[in-house]
């Protein structure tokens, strides 16, 4: 029988890299929504998708020109396009988003992700329903409902087009899972930048607005910070168990009701903090109750 340290007993120096790594997650999301809100009214969201493929690309670029041809191994081009449709859609709706929603409640929808994730790989993935997992999915329509309020307020097409959103990453996040088991993450975010950037060509010649200098200072941070969220998060779960790693990233929340205050004199609803604090507890609970059994099974 293996030792098996307890859950959150971290050593100090790994538990530090990881506050670092979602630290960085936590700002760069938080970039990204205040660049797209820069944008809004302005630049089309056809053409901040387009800005942000090519800014991932750019970065991208010296990965490319060092590994040769190796970065575009994939298992699968059919699942890569699809994947990028997907993700494609679900981002115009996210931008939608923060162009019409407070910040604070965009993001309070976005974390039903998850929930969303979770049903799709019972559906498509074979992956079993337990105690957990039904737990995280009912405290999820509990949480969204407290947000929406159905009846009682106004779901408008702000609210629709987060949520969909959020039905969207989760299908990207259901098909990334099962591509990661060939794929290598450095291919998959290649693949986005390069088949997502003739979308966005393709759609923003019907809309293309010149941007001046400070708008494109905003377009290509859209893609730089888009980039660095997913990678700091991927650096902090390689470092620290998702029972540490989730509690931060949900820090995305009061931070952003911060932002919204300061930035644009948006006051979060109570209802908003209440419905994802409610989310944040049924995927938590899930997450302690997997890690607990993958535990046990090792030992």
């Amino acid at each position: 029988m293996r030792t098996q340290l307890p859950p959150l007993a971290i050593p100090q120096a790994p538990l530090i890299q990881a506050v670092a790594w979602m630290t960085g997650t936590l700002l760069s999301f938080t970039l990204m929504a205040i660049a797209v809100r820069e944008l809004s009214g302005e630049i089309h969201s056809f053409q901040i998708m387009l800005f942000r493929s090519l800014g991932a690309l750019l970065i991208l670029l010296p990965f490319v020109v060092v590994m040769g041809r190796a970065i575009w191994r994939t298992n699968s081009l059919k699942l890569q396009f699809g994947r990028n449709f997907v993700h494609f859609a679900a981002q115009l709706g996210w931008i939608t988003g923060v162009g019409l929603l407070p910040l604070a409640e965009v993001f309070a929808i976005e974390f039903t992700a998850p929930i969303w994730a979770t049903i799709l790989a019972v559906l498509f993935l074979g992956e079993r329903l337990n105690r957990g997992r039904i737990v995280a999915v009912a405290f999820g329509f509990i949480g969204i409902l407290i947000i929406l309020r159905p009846g009682v307020a106004a779901i408008d097409h702000g609210t629709l087009a987060v949520l969909g959103a959020a039905v969207g990453f989760a299908m990207t996040l259901t098909i990334t899972k099962h591509m990661t088991r060939t794929d290598a993450p450095i291919a998959i975010l290649l693949y986005m930048s390069v088949i997502q950037l003739p979308m966005g060509i393709a759609l923003s010649a019907f809309i293309w607005v010149t941007p001046d200098w400070l708008q494109l200072f905003w377009l290509f941070a859209v893609g730089a910070v888009g980039l660095s969220a997913h990678y700091c998060t991927a650096k902090a779960l390689s470092i620290a168990d998702q029972t540490i790693v989730v509690p931060m990233d949900f820090m995305r929340l009061p931070l952003i009701v911060v932002v919204g205050l300061l930035l644009y004199n948006e006051t979060a609803q109570l209802p908003v903090l209440i419905g994802a604090l409610v989310i944040f507890a049924g995927n938590y609970y899930s997450i302690r109750l997997e890690n607990r059994r993958r535990k046990t099974i090792e030992m």
